[in-house]
């Protein structure tokens, strides 16, 4: 499988190469111009191959769709499209795996199952309507033959070749670490090979929706490791939905507890859904949104979520420099980072975002500088900003389509206070207590050798100091429990809901 993967791989390639150096060799006077026609055939061209490629490949273009400081923009448009667009295959391909996923009598668990027209067709599986025998609707999402196999192969080339890339440009590796960011992409699609797991994820994400009441997840009926038969999601995609025919307060409803719902797992639960594009989020007037396709789901430990919080928390108060500290305790800094001239490309962006309402604010757009500023100034970005920057930028563009005139920020200025009321919770927690008491024995046991090695440093006069470099914070993120982030947040979130009830 590898093998074949890899020639697979190489033909395609080939093909790329060869279209290009089709270009190159012809006669000046007969080349076609290199202007913006040319560019977006390049880009349809390696986005097919990615297409052609299957669905590692796929979700991999889907992330670089998110990573424009070293992806072109019409690459970015190009890749934008892969959204498992993909021809439905014959339902006899997928009968095989019923039959070995719920037994040679599987029709028997159905009164009907429409096999004529998929409901859904994806580079990983396709989805079908059917009737249990209460009568119940339910859809159920059956596994592509062979496409385990090969994504699981697909993975193996590609971190080879990764290793292989970073050693040979190692000033781009210090600011995109490639591989890494491979492995965030690996470990989310890694549900969407076995449906027993997606089936958990739904489960998990069922209990957290409970707290709202616009935001519904379906249940899930039975899982295989290849088939998953879940209840019917009701209405239409959010795409494909009449905005006249919700109430203004039933769209701003929806969306705005879309939008909660999201942050709380950015921020609080740290799971979250990893793709939720507008066919991942289906609406029916009278009716909460439906969240589908649990399979990509991110999840970020707490510093990660803590940074995140900040961020977003500077860019509610405007505050250019704060945005530009936070993006970087999200990542690292490298040996040629300029820092300050990054607060400087934070401080003319941010006020263009802090008060844009969906209409005016593209996500998209918006990370798409922040990335390209960071990058040129020599920041290493976080590979875990791939998956929750298409997290974020989906879940925007979805709620557009519903409800464009609602705020972002004002939606995270809402929640603010529960959010960190929840943290703040946590941290107190008798598990944290326990956890703070043995870091404090562990940290007096070791004083006295630390003592002992600073008063050596003193007598061989080679004690260096860590400053802060311009206005900037180390890269480390090592302090736990209730420590200067939480009670930043907290102070700061208390400041700026006084400060909103004061506008109000």
């Amino acid at each position: 499988m590898g093998e074949h993967r890899a020639r697979l791989l190489a033909r395609v390639l080939a093909q790329l190469a060869g279209a290009e150096a089709a270009h190159t060799l012809l006669p000046r006077g007969r080349r076609p111009p290199q202007g913006e026609s040319a560019r977006l055939r390049r880009a349809r061209r390696t986005r097919e191959a990615l297409e052609s490629l299957g669905p590692f490949y796929i979700k991999a273009g889907q992330m670089l769709a998110t990573r424009p400081d070293f992806v072109p923009p019409e690459m970015i448009a190009e890749f934008e499209k892969l959204h498992d667009n993909v021809s439905p295959a014959p339902f006899t391909d997928f009968e095989p795996v019923l039959k070995e996923e719920l037994g040679p009598l599987w029709h028997k668990r159905f009164t009907d199952i429409d096999t004529a027209r998929p409901l859904g067709t994806a580079s990983l599986a396709q989805v079908y309507r059917a009737e249990l025998p209460d009568g119940r609707q339910v859809a159920v999402k059956i596994q592509r033959p062979g496409v385990r196999e090969s994504v699981q192969a697909d993975m193996k080339l590609i971190r080879s070749l990764a290793r292989f890339g970073a050693k040979r440009a190692t000033r781009f590796n210090d600011v995109i670490d490639i591989e890494a960011m491979l492995g965030v992409v690996f470990d989310a699609m890694r549900p969407e090979l076995d449906f027993v797991k997606e089936a958990r994820n739904m489960s998990e994400a069922a209990e957290a929706a409970l707290g709202f009441d616009h935001i519904a997840v379906p249940e899930v009926i039975q899982a295989t490791g290849r088939v998953l038969v879940q209840s019917l999601a009701p209405g239409v995609s959010i795409r494909d939905a009449d905005r006249d025919a919700f109430t203004v307060e039933e769209r701003t409803a929806i969306g705005h507890d879309l939008l909660a719902f999201m942050y709380r797992g950015y921020f609080v639960d740290r799971v979250f859904h990893g793709d939720p594009h507008p066919g991942n989020v289906f609406v029916e007037p009278g009716r909460p949104a439906t969240l589908i396709d649990w399979g990509m789901v991110g999840r970020i430990d707490r510093p990660m979520s803590t940074s995140i919080l900040l961020l977003l928390l500077n860019l509610a108060m405007n505050d250019g420099a704060g945005t530009a500290r936070a993006w970087i305790d999200m990542g690292s800094t490298t040996s040629w980072t300029r820092a300050a001239a990054f607060a400087g490309d934070m401080s003319a962006l941010v006020p263009q975002i802090a008060t844009a309402s969906l209409e005016e604010l593209d996500f998209g757009v918006t990370l798409t500088a922040v990335l390209q500023h960071s990058t040129r100034r020599g920041i290493r970005t976080s590979p875990m900003v791939a998956i929750l920057g298409k997290s974020f930028a989906n879940i925007e563009g979805s709620i557009r389509h519903l409800c464009p005139e609602l705020s972002l920020i004002d939606v995270f200025s809402e929640e603010l206070i529960g959010i960190v009321t929840d943290l703040v919770k946590e941290a107190l927690s008798p598990q944290q207590a326990v956890r703070t008491a043995l870091e404090l024995i562990t940290a007096g046991a070791a004083a006295p050798q630390q003592l002992r090695g600073v008063t050596k440093d003193l007598s061989n006069r080679d004690l260096s100091m860590r400053m802060t470099l311009n206005g900037t914070q180390p890269p480390s993120r090592t302090i736990r429990g209730l420590g200067v982030p939480e009670l930043g947040l907290s102070m700061a979130a208390a400041m700026f809901w006084q400060h909103c009830a004061r506008a109000r």
